[in-house]
């Protein structure tokens, strides 16, 4: 029986870290009738169907159905690339970074279980390039991700693989394409219409940076040979423990609470994320983008102007004690940290004797390095508390599908959560459509005409540059 993900919330309280740096019981008891009605709030909106992706963890019949096109898909082609960024391609990068072999995509055929997976989720013309010139374009399917089918980056990739693939494959192209979008509307869904190109659907309702449980993420995922029903089902599991109301009973509301405390009590303004597992790195890069989109906002709900937010960081241990730690020990009293740590990892590595004669590293033989990460995490740990540095810990009894389901969901309820208690809309993302109208205008897109004008005249003379 899988066991479940654990909160160690030990020393973010006052009595590890101090009152000034640290929040007490009596924080946390005030926060209970907000909790409380902010728990009836998602439930209501819950039932109505206003917030969808709660109920994405129980399409197990819909998992099934991606889980066998994925494997159609493996036995057609060695490589399925990815054309998506942010929410269409965070999720799905750390499912395979956290369940998939470490070398998965260099692994032969006879070794490696399911496709190919690249996640190409950036317009770096050289990397883009790079990518494209090393394929076997009748081995690859292009996965096309975009609910709006308006996504600037998304759609001038597949522009050029549509393109590439037609001059190479001629009639052809049509079968190494599949785009994931809306059901009904935009500029892809056209696309597949006309071109009767195989499609699957971003739900109604549900936001990019949401859709990790949806043929966003699933269908790559199974393609790569994760088992995403046994994803579903930690999911699963998970939203039984948040769909409990009392806050020290509810991981998710503890974690938003105990976050948001730290900010608006305890001038905490960064919440860093720090794995002791290279498996589980990139979940901090999907959770930085789940904070700072979500909770990152000028007004609260009634409009005034709160600036609110965390900033996220991201780290990796141990690697980043050579890096970061110093700062976080004994730079300013400004950040949180979250370690994600995993008890038994799959692969026990020793450490042989040797060197007798030098002590300072003839110790480690006998040890292996799984007690040596432990240990680094726990020193780390340890030294952060002694200096009155508030860090909590998420333990995982191991990296599996289950596992990483459990944190996923637990995640996206503490966002939704930490909306309410910031008095935020944490499913909208205003900020970001400025920039994306900046590259509408500039590149001559039909109805950006005037923003144009106005973004050229408030930029002529102003540029300065040595």
């Amino acid at each position: 029986m899988t066991r479940d993900i654990s909160l160690d919330y030990t020393n973010v309280m006052a009595n590890a870290v101090g009152d000034d740096n640290g929040i007490s019981d009596e924080h946390l008891k005030a926060l209970k009738q907000r909790a409380g009605k902010i728990h009836t709030d998602l439930a209501k909106k819950r039932k109505s169907g206003a917030l969808p992706f709660f109920e994405l963890p129980y399409k197990i019949a819909e998992a099934k159905k991606l889980k066998n096109a994925g494997r159609a898909l493996s036995k057609k082609f060695s490589t399925m690339v990815v054309l998506g960024i942010g929410g269409s391609a965070l999720g799905t990068t750390a499912l395979l970074t956290a369940l998939c072999h470490s070398a998965h995509n260099s692994l032969t055929s006879k070794k490696r279980t399911g496709m190919r997976v690249f996640i190409e989720d950036n317009i770096d013309p050289d990397h883009f390039a790079e990518l494209l010139s090393t394929l076997k374009l009748k081995e690859t399917v292009f996965n096309v991700i975009s609910k709006s089918g308006s996504t600037a980056e998304t759609m001038a990739q597949f522009m050029i693989v549509s393109d590439l693939l037609k001059r190479k494959l001629g009639k052809e192209w049509r079968k190494h394409i599949i785009l994931t979008t809306d059901a009904k509307a935009g500029a892809l869904r056209t696309i597949a219409d006309e071109n009767k190109i195989k499609s699957f659907i971003v739900p109604d309702g549900v936001g990019g940076r949401f859709t990790v449980f949806t043929p966003v993420s699933l269908l790559p995922a199974a393609a790569a040979g994760i088992d995403i029903v046994k994803l579903l089902k930690g999911a699963m599991r998970m939203d039984e423990r948040t769909s409990q109301k009392p806050l020290l009973q509810n991981p998710a509301y503890l974690f938003a609470s105990i976050n948001y405390l730290l900010d608006t009590a305890k001038a905490k303004r960064m919440t860093v994320m720090m794995p002791y597992s290279n498996r589980l790195k990139d979940m901090a890069d999907w959770f930085r983008q789940m904070w700072a989109e979500s909770l990152g906002k000028r007004c609260d709900i009634d409009g005034n102007q709160i600036y609110a937010g965390q900033t996220p960081i991201k780290a990796l241990g141990a690697t980043d004690q050579h890096s970061q730690i110093q700062l976080y020990v004994e730079g300013p009293f400004d950040k949180v940290l979250c370690f994600l740590e995993v008890s038994k990892h799959d692969n026990e590595v020793l450490i042989p004797e040797g060197f007798e004669k030098l002590p300072g590293v003839s110790y480690l033989g006998g040890h292996s390095m799984n007690e040596l990460f432990a240990v680094e995490k726990k020193g780390t740990e340890y030294a952060l508390t002694q200096n009155r540095r508030p860090n909590m810990t998420i333990n995982f009894p191991e990296v599996s599908a289950h596992t990483v389901g459990q944190l996923l969901y637990m995640l996206e309820v503490a966002t939704a959560f930490a909306g309410g208690l910031y008095r935020v809309d944490p499913f909208d993302q205003p900020g970001v459509e400025f920039g994306k109208e900046y590259a509408y205008a500039m590149l001559g897109r039909a109805g950006f005409e005037e923003k144009r004008a106005r973004f050229l005249a408030e930029e002529k003379g102003k540029r300065r540059v040595l």
